[in-house]
């Protein structure tokens, strides 16, 4: 996701180019919604095949240059063996010293930039000037959504003054997660004030949900495991908003144009100032100062100081008028 705005800024500085975007199965979904892509290809698929036919599958989309934004040795060998003339790699990774002739000098460990604007820096490789994060959302792209299942476009409220509030409480383990009995508050307080919930995840996330689903929060509707990715990205787009702590999902749904709210820990380098959504109505919640043990994921306070009487005030501005996104520190 954070990814994706690179191809939009080509696009406007390099009228006409084509953009083909190299990667895993489980991303075609987000990258075949995205306006400014041409081609898709499979990295899973590619690796199967014997290196002849890799190289010859790179040679034929003709490509001028390649930026490896996701560092892999397989990826930059084959672009030197394709012969690809400009090779844009980062200074930091030894084999791109073998296999690249343009390299960028990019350290994200300690970086203070967001993810999306370091992405972007590698873009200096080939001459093109990296934009403000102000700005990133407006080069993502993700307007090639498919229309809503017809069975979830009946269930959603189409009430005026009633949301539709997608709550994706887990996140595969990629984050600091806020916790369940957060979310069972937080979905308790919006299903409350007449509102409609919706809680999502994977089917893996559907089984380790079901007590909870079942036992706390009964009046939600169950979407676990239910629908794919595109559905996802589909059912984002027609909601009102989205809270999650720092996933893909959470990215998606800022993308698609929808109030998207993050919960994140002040800790580098998961902290908001790397990973918050990008989008017009994005934004995010963070206690603002550490606890003393932030480094230990299992023992950090931190994403309990924010409570879901804070998560539902923002919730609430969703309705009416739209209001502004927001990045509070608390």
């Amino acid at each position: 996701m954070l990814t994706l705005p690179m191809c939009g800024w080509l696009k406007k500085k390099l009228p006409g180019c084509k953009i083909v975007f190299l990667g895993s199965t489980y991303t075609q979904p987000v990258v075949a919604a995205c306006a400014h892509v041409d081609v898709f290809l499979n990295i899973d698929i590619l690796k199967s095949l014997p290196e002849e036919q890799q190289i010859s599958i790179l040679q034929q989309q003709v490509i001028d240059a390649v930026v490896h934004v996701y560092p892999n040795k397989l990826v930059a060998r084959l672009a030197q063996k394709a012969a690809i003339p400009v090779r844009v790699g980062t200074r930091n990774r030894w084999f791109h010293w073998l296999t690249c002739n343009k390299l960028v000098k990019l350290s994200r460990r300690n970086s203070p930039y967001h993810e999306s604007q370091l992405n972007m820096l590698l873009l200096s490789g080939i001459g093109i000037n990296e934009i403000p994060l102000s700005e990133m959302h407006c080069y993502t792209g993700l307007t090639k959504v498919n229309p809503l299942p017809l069975w979830l476009k009946e269930d959603l409220n189409k009430e005026e003054k009633q949301l539709n509030i997608i709550l994706h409480p887990k996140s595969k383990g990629s984050a600091r997660e806020w916790g369940l009995d957060n979310f069972a508050r937080l979905a308790g307080m919006i299903y409350e004030a007449g509102h409609k919930v919706y809680i999502t995840g994977s089917p893996a996330e559907h089984e380790i949900l079901n007590t909870w689903l079942q036992q706390q929060v009964p009046f939600a509707t169950d979407l676990t495991g239910r629908l794919s990715l595109a559905e996802f990205i589909s059912l984002a787009k027609a909601a009102d908003g989205l809270v999650a702590c720092s996933t893909g999902t959470l990215h998606i749904a800022a993308a698609v144009g929808t109030h998207a709210l993050g919960i994140y820990p002040p800790v580098r380098p998961v902290h908001p100032g790397r990973w918050s959504p990008i989008g017009a109505k994005a934004e995010y919640l963070v206690h603002a100062k550490g606890c003393t043990a932030c480094a230990d994921p299992q023992k950090c306070s931190c994403m309990a100081q924010v409570t879901p009487e804070q998560v539902f005030q923002r919730v609430l501005t969703w309705t009416g008028p739209a209001a502004p996104a927001t990045k509070i520190h608390l």
